[in-house]
């Protein structure tokens, strides 16, 4: 078993410090997936990846409903929490702009 897959285990478990444990090791991971999510929305040029790795950490490790099984398992399901972000994302810039538009 993987550390991430322990940590995932203990943090499963109850462990509070587990998510804090967890994140160093998963980061540059994230980092990665998050950089090939916004390449492909192709909003990068007004979110960055950083800041999509963080928002998508903290939905993940914020709900404690999800048990995730492995490693695997916990970056199909961080790759899944990124897409909605950016979704989200890019109906509110277009509700936005709508409405920039709409008022002149």
């Amino acid at each position: 078993m993987s550390d991430i897959t322990q940590l995932l285990v203990a943090a499963r478990e109850g462990d509070t410090d587990a998510g804090d444990r967890l994140l160093p090791l998963v980061y540059d991971h994230l980092h990665q997936i998050a950089h090939r999510q916004l390449r492909r929305m192709r909003v990068h040029e007004t979110l960055n990846t950083t800041a999509l790795v963080h928002e998508a950490y903290l939905k993940l490790v914020q709900h404690t409903r999800v048990t995730y099984e492995d490693r695997v398992h916990f970056f199909a399901v961080s790759a899944r929490a990124m897409r909605f972000i950016l979704v989200d994302y890019a109906r509110r810039h277009r509700a936005q702009r709508r409405g920039e538009t709409g008022s002149g």
